[in-house]
């Protein structure tokens, strides 16, 4: 995550973004946004592991592998690069396929790892198919990926 001036223990998304400098909040939120004008039902916003995290909350789904929320995607401010995590593409290699060819249609350099697209500049970054792309996604998907890849832990009771 870039150096912020305020160290938050906690912090809330909004807290987050008010602590990046200026240039990378204002790239940041135009990606939020995008992100969250197409995000499925079923997926909330929150803070977790350093950045903004669109998952699935376990009220909804319990039994991961790991006893965590489901991530669907995310997005954050590094110390040499911005990424948006699309993880909604990681288990799924015809979709991640398909991004990538589409990503390279744009014309633009993929900077990309397993579900990482890494990004320096606004321009970088193909929007209309960062919102494609997480419309084209939903929970039911992200659960049964997860499913097929790790089956289910028994709910722990509430």
């Amino acid at each position: 995550m870039a150096k912020s001036k305020k160290k938050i223990e906690k912090p809330t998304v909004a807290e987050y973004l008010l602590s990046l400098p200026a240039d990378r909040r204002a790239i940041i939120s135009k990606v939020r946004k995008v992100i969250r004008d197409n995000l499925p039902t079923g997926i909330e916003e929150t803070f977790g592991w350093g950045m903004i995290v669109y998952q699935i909350p376990l009220k909804n789904f319990s039994e991961s592998y790991n006893g965590q929320p489901l991530m669907y995607a995310a997005l954050g401010s590094q110390k040499n690069h911005m990424a948006v995590y699309l993880v909604c593409l990681y288990a799924n290699a015809k979709e991640t396929a398909e991004f990538m060819k589409a990503y390279k249609a744009t014309g633009k350099k993929l900077d990309m790892g397993k579900a990482c697209v890494r990004f320096k500049t606004l321009e970088d970054l193909p929007l209309a198919l960062i919102g494609k792309t997480i419309a084209a996604g939903s929970a039911k998907k992200l659960i049964a990926a997860h499913d097929k890849q790790h089956g289910r832990k028994k709910a722990k009771p509430r």
